[in-house]
């Protein structure tokens, strides 16, 4: 990157200044990685200063029979396969109450877009699972459900959103996002809930108070233009409606697990790489710059790997991804081992080997908890790395 361009880029970040487009692109053009990671970090920091926050969370699919067959996905089954699976309301219910141990305080739930199921079923399963767990956030369905629930029930968004927030909801999830640009977009998602809709449901759901997450789906075919186009899509919305509480990057993932009964659903693991660790890194960082009026950024654990996700604590993210268990839409984020489950205690520890304090959150990211941070009387006490 050319040194007046990189000065000048220094001075906007420090002075708060809005990034444009422009900008974007070339801080993705920059090979220094700690320079990204020490602006990043800047910004992290005034917005959020040591805290890392987390949920202690549980992710309940309650089918993954699906109509559509996006290019990259592998949860996604047509009814009639072997493992496709759809759980009566009550199977529901007990799975959620085996999940309440250990002071459970979000329940995530993302299904398949079922081709039969009445659209009465889902605000019937919230309702259910509300009465069972009173405590639990219920955070709920992509804007791709809700505008399948259109569909099916003939009802518009609108009265879907009131019947279900009646029921208990208390956000929707960021899902069915990926990547927004059209030259992108049609040859990885295989439903008709494009960036007009997807907008057009979260700006309805923030009109009624369901803040909560967007996401962005990085490191398949799109480029870096792309994914600076999504997030200054995000960006405009955000300005609109003030309605998200979280920016969440999503690694997209091959297929290590669900080939194995012989069937590769994800077709375009066969000609894309996912994103290494730097590139990770990098898309935080430049996310958090450019997405200024959004408080808080996420890693995903799950879909980075856990030593990943630390480092992304310096570029840019705050919020560590909870205790999730069984997460069915990818599996094993780095193909070594990385768990399914993380305990309140293990999310502490990473939290503080990183160097930060942690603080456990809600759903609508009001403070349960406070921690300690790392002990600042040991020698060798981690602290946020200088990048």
């Amino acid at each position: 990157m050319d040194a007046g361009l990189k000065r000048e880029l220094e001075e906007k970040v420090h002075a708060g200044e809005r990034l444009t487009r422009e900008d974007g692109i070339a801080l993705y053009e920059s090979d220094d990685l700690a320079w990204l990671g020490g602006l990043a970090n800047e910004v992290r920091t005034r917005k959020n200063g040591d805290v890392v926050h987390f949920n202690v969370n549980r992710h309940l699919n309650m089918t993954n029979v699906c109509t559509a067959s996006c290019a990259y996905c592998s949860f996604q089954r047509k009814p009639g396969e072997k493992d496709a699976y759809t759980m009566r309301i009550e199977e529901a219910v007990r799975l959620a109450k085996a999940m309440e141990n250990d002071n459970l305080t979000e329940l995530h739930i993302v299904n398949g877009l079922h081709p039969t199921l009445p659209w009465r079923y889902y605000p019937r399963s919230l309702r259910a699972l509300k009465e069972a767990l009173p405590n639990v956030s219920l955070k709920a369905f992509t804007a791709t459900e809700i505008q399948h629930f259109e569909k099916i029930s003939g009802l518009p968004a609108d009265e879907i959103l009131d019947e279900l927030i009646d029921a208990g909801l208390e956000s929707l999830t960021g899902g069915g996002a990926e990547i927004f640009d059209w030259e992108v977009r049609q040859h990885i998602v295989d439903h008709d809930t494009h960036w007009e809709d997807w907008s057009r449901i979260h700006r309805l759901a923030h009109s009624k108070g369901l803040k909560g997450p967007c996401t962005m789906l990085y490191g398949h075919i799109e480029e870096p233009r792309h994914r600076v186009d999504h997030v200054l899509r995000l960006r405009e919305l955000q300005d609109e409606t003030g309605g998200f509480h979280v920016f969440i990057p999503l690694r997209y993932q091959h297929d290590f697990v669900d080939m194995k009964d012989g069937k590769i659903r994800n077709r375009l693991q066969a000609r894309t790489s996912m994103a290494t660790g730097a590139e990770a890194l990098k898309t935080f960082a430049v996310s958090r710059l450019l997405f200024d009026n959004v408080p808080h950024v996420k890693v995903f654990w799950v879909m980075h790997g856990v030593q990943t996700a630390q480092l992304a604590l310096q570029y840019g993210a705050d919020d560590m991804d909870g205790s999730v268990v069984e997460y069915k839409i990818t599996h094993d984020a780095d193909n070594y081992g990385t768990p399914n489950k993380l305990t309140r205690d293990d999310l502490l520890e990473l939290i503080r080997e990183a160097g930060f304090r942690p603080v456990e959150r809600n759903t609508r990211y009001e403070v349960i908890r406070e921690y300690p941070g790392p002990d600042a009387s040991l020698r060798e006490s981690p602290q946020p790395m200088r990048v």
